[in-house]
């Protein structure tokens, strides 16, 4: 299944700017599916976007049009550049790599089950 892990969380004021990255091992990242989810404590796991190996990208609406993902298919690397950062976007950030195709889309029916490859978060606090 491959390995993924996140880097680049830390703090940020409200208005603010965050840029995360996901490196993949190779066989994760060939799954042809990469996407970043959050959490915060209490709440269910929320994907935030995803992207396609064809190119397809989807965003939660909580983060359509301030979030950003992009991919490095060179480095194995997924990005997640997040502007405009408001308090209630705090929580864990994990990377997922999974299957290319219907599913790799945020708001499917088995997006959430689509994805065999986690890492371990990186913590975003957004402060008011």
């Amino acid at each position: 299944q491959g390995q993924v892990a996140e880097s680049g969380g830390g703090s940020a004021p409200a208005g603010g700017s965050l840029r995360l990255s996901c490196r993949a091992s190779r066989s994760a990242y060939s799954r042809g599916c990469m996407a970043w989810f959050r959490q915060v404590p209490g709440k269910e796991r929320e994907g935030v976007a995803a992207i396609d190996r064809d190119g397809t990208i989807s965003y939660s609406d909580s983060v359509k049009g301030r979030f950003t993902i992009s991919q490095d298919n060179a480095r194995n690397t997924m990005f997640l550049q997040m502007d405009t950062l408001k308090p209630e976007d705090s929580g864990t950030y994990y990377c997922a790599a999974g299957n290319a195709g219907t599913w790799c889309y945020v708001g499917t029916t088995q997006f959430h089950s689509n994805f065999p490859t986690w890492g371990r978060g990186t913590q975003v606090t957004v402060s008011s």
